[in-house]
C-alpha cells in the first residue's frame, strides 16, 4: 500500500491561482436558519464546509480567506447554528453548515437541522463540493459517517479535510491520514484524496485553496 502524502504536490500556477481567488473581498450573504426558500440566488458555484461541532470549521475558513472574524469561531460547540453564504469575489461561494454531533442541543432541534441539511444538499444545483473537516487527532467518528452517507446519498461530491493537524504527533497524524484514506473506498461520493490541514499554523492552507480554485467561475 502506498503511503499518502501530508500535503499534495502542486505546481506553482496552480498555488497562485488559489492565492489570488482566496485574495479577492470575501462578504457575508445571509443565514439561513429553517426557511430554504430565503437561500440566495443559485448562480455562483458552491463549496460547503462541514464538521462536528468544535472541528474548526470557522477557523478555516478565516484561514482560507485570511480574515480573523468573516466566520465566527467559538471555544463553546454547537455555536453555529444556520447555513451562513459568504460571497468570495463574485467567484465562488463558501457556506458555512451548522456543526452536527452535539448532545446538548436538543433532539428536536437536531432534527429540523438535519431536515434542512439533507433538502439543501440534494436540491442545490449550484454545490459542486461538500468539504467534511474531521479533527486530525481523532480520525472519522460515526457522525462523520453519518454526514458522509447523508452525502453519498445526496450524490454531492465530498472530500474529507483533516483539521488540527499541528495537535498530533507525526507518527499519528500519518496514521490517521492512512486509515482515513482507505475508508473512503467504501463511499461514492467520496473525493479519494484526503487534505491535512492547520489553521492555526497555515499547514495545507495553500494546497487548499489551490483545490477550491478548480470549482470557481471564471
Amino acid at each position: 500500500m502506498t503511503t499518502p502524502k501530508l500535503t499534495p504536490d502542486l505546481d506553482e500556477a496552480a498555488l497562485e491561482r488559489g492565492r489570488l481567488l482566496f485574495a479577492a473581498e470575501c462578504g457575508f450573504m445571509r443565514g439561513i436558519e429553517r426557511d430554504l426558500s430565503q437561500l440566495p440566488e443559485a448562480v455562483l458555484p458552491e463549496v460547503a464546509f462541514a464538521g462536528r461541532s468544535n472541528v474548526g470549521k470557522s477557523s478555516l475558513i478565516n484561514a482560507l480567506t485570511g480574515r480573523k472574524t468573516l466566520a465566527r469561531t467559538s471555544n463553546t460547540p454547537g455555536r453555529t447554528q444556520q447555513l451562513n453564504f459568504f460571497d468570495l469575489g463574485g467567484r465562488l461561494v463558501l457556506v458555512d453548515m451548522p456543526g452536527y454531533g452535539y448532545a446538548q442541543v436538543s433532539k428536536s432541534r437536531v432534527e429540523e437541522w438535519t431536515k434542512m441539511l439533507r433538502a439543501y444538499l440534494k436540491g442545490r444545483a449550484t454545490l459542486r463540493r461538500a468539504l467534511v473537516l474531521v479533527d486530525g487527532r481523532h480520525g472519522i467518528k460515526d457522525t462523520d459517517l453519518s454526514m458522509m452517507k447523508m452525502l453519498d446519498g445526496a450524490a454531492v461530491p465530498y472530500q474529507i479535510v483533516l483539521t488540527k493537524a499541528d495537535k498530533p504527533k507525526s507518527p499519528e497524524l500519518l496514521r490517521i491520514l492512512e486509515q482515513t484514506t482507505a475508508g473512503l473506498k467504501k463511499h461514492p461520493a467520496a473525493h479519494p484524496e484526503v487534505l491535512v490541514t492547520s489553521a492555526e499554523k497555515g499547514i495545507g492552507i495553500a494546497e487548499l485553496r489551490a483545490s477550491l480554485a478548480t470549482l470557481a467561475a471564471g
